[in-house]
């Protein structure tokens, strides 16, 4: 799917609130509301909006500890990858999981209430699911971006 400068300016302004009037997008975008519906359909029929959610504040709604945790598997055969995301889907402290390349097969980020609570995860979850090799932790001291857009399109 193509999308053009006026899709890029409703999902810019989606992004920003999703819960905008179509109304009032359409406006914000210069256009009437019928084709501005038409684009935002054709964009969720096509999947380039997956879905609306809440950005939530980790820290506000009581989870001020963020990790960013590297795992290692001792084979990266499909079988493994697959069971390790499996299991990993089963823990809510995990908000991200990404497959990489590299030397770490995994990045995980996780939240935790405070270090007894990220100690009880690791002993507890994590490093029970067999095949890992090893985990690495790093701790976000403070997050300083976080978008919810896409990069401008390059020309």
């Amino acid at each position: 799917m193509t999308i053009d400068s006026i899709d890029r300016r409703i999902l810019d302004v989606l992004l920003k609130n999703g819960r905008i009037p179509v109304v009032e997008l359409a406006e914000q975008v210069g256009l009437s509301p019928t084709p501005c519906r038409k684009r935002i359909a054709r964009l969720e029929k096509t999947g380039v909006i997956a879905r609306y959610a809440a950005v939530i504040d980790a820290e506000q709604a009581g989870y001020p500890i963020t990790a960013f945790v590297s795992v290692e598997l001792e084979r990266q055969e499909a079988e493994g990858l697959a069971l390790f995301e499996r299991r990993v889907l089963e823990f809510e402290e995990v908000v991200q999981g990404f497959l990489m390349t590299g030397s770490q097969d995994f990045l995980l980020r996780v939240v935790v209430e405070d270090l007894h609570a990220f100690e009880r995860f690791l002993q507890e979850k994590l490093t029970r699911i067999p095949g890992i090799r090893s985990v690495r932790s790093r701790f976000a001291l403070r997050q300083f971006v976080w978008r919810n857009r896409l990069p401008a399109a390059s020309s």
